[in-house]
């Protein structure tokens, strides 16, 4: 039996009960679980140190920012707080802006999901719109009301910009995928690379330009019900495949199967 790759997961801090508490929701280890990975949840702390994160992120195969009801402080990126802006977690920034340059130079594979996109395009000195609904010209990609299945319905086009990282998972030149952000990318931090933009031009997917191995972000929620939409599909097979190669490169002895 073959090893599954250990996948780190990003938590937020929350209060849960009257305490503080590490958390990630469930639907986000289960897709991990669901395409062979092993998700193991990383706690979050203000004060993070540089070789601390280095040495957790060495023991992994992995490393997926997670979305989140809470944003980046728009202090990491020089900007003024918008009356929008009012969930700030800074234990998760303080985390999330250590562990990306130490994954990319580990060539650990990194998949960024919403706020997971928005930190990897800050952490490149790009900056954020802290209410895309009130940027002119641009759409409301804010979740709409209604039950749970309703909110992650896909809502608006995708394209797929051609010859790049995503485009190479998924054939298909426009998709749909869901929206339930308010923040999105204004100034796309340099090194990266957009790799998919919405119909009102809002950048919805990015990769870095060099990295070694596997690093994309994308700002919609493909965790949702992955297996029922090719597109979602394709980035968790992509992510997959890139950690079990990971694991092999890594460590082969370990990944290899068991003697009977």
């Amino acid at each position: 039996m073959q090893t599954r790759p250990l996948v780190g997961v990003i938590a937020c801090r929350r209060e849960v009960e009257g305490h503080s508490a590490h958390m990630v929701t469930d639907k986000y280890l289960s897709a991990l679980r669901d395409y062979g990975l092993e998700p193991v949840m990383l706690p979050v702390w203000e004060d993070v140190e540089t070789g601390a994160c280095s040495a957790v992120l060495s023991r992994l195969d992995g490393l997926l920012l997670t979305g989140s009801y809470t944003n980046v402080s728009p202090e990491r990126y020089g900007a003024e707080r918008a009356p929008e802006n009012t969930r700030d977690d800074r234990h998760r920034d303080a985390a999330a802006f250590a562990w990306i340059p130490a994954a990319l130079d580990l060539a650990l594979p990194l998949l960024g999901v919403c706020r997971g996109f928005q930190e990897l395009n800050v952490a490149f000195g790009g900056s954020l719109y802290q209410a895309v609904q009130a940027v002119p010209g641009m759409l409301d990609h804010r979740e709409p009301p209604g039950d749970k299945q309703a909110r992650y319905a896909p809502s608006h086009e995708l394209e797929i910009l051609p010859g790049g990282v995503l485009s190479r998972l998924h054939a298909e030149r426009y998709s749909r995928v869901n929206s339930l952000h308010q923040q999105g990318i204004e100034q796309l931090g340099p090194g990266l690379v957009v790799e998919a933009v919405a119909p009102d031009g809002l950048v919805e997917a990015i990769s870095v330009a060099d990295a070694a191995g596997f690093a994309l972000a994308v700002q919609w929620h493909p965790e949702w019900q992955p297996r029922e939409h090719p597109l979602y599909d394709a980035l968790f097979q992509g992510f997959s495949r890139a950690c079990r190669d990971y694991l092999t490169a890594r460590a082969p002895a370990y990944a290899a199967p068991a003697s009977a």
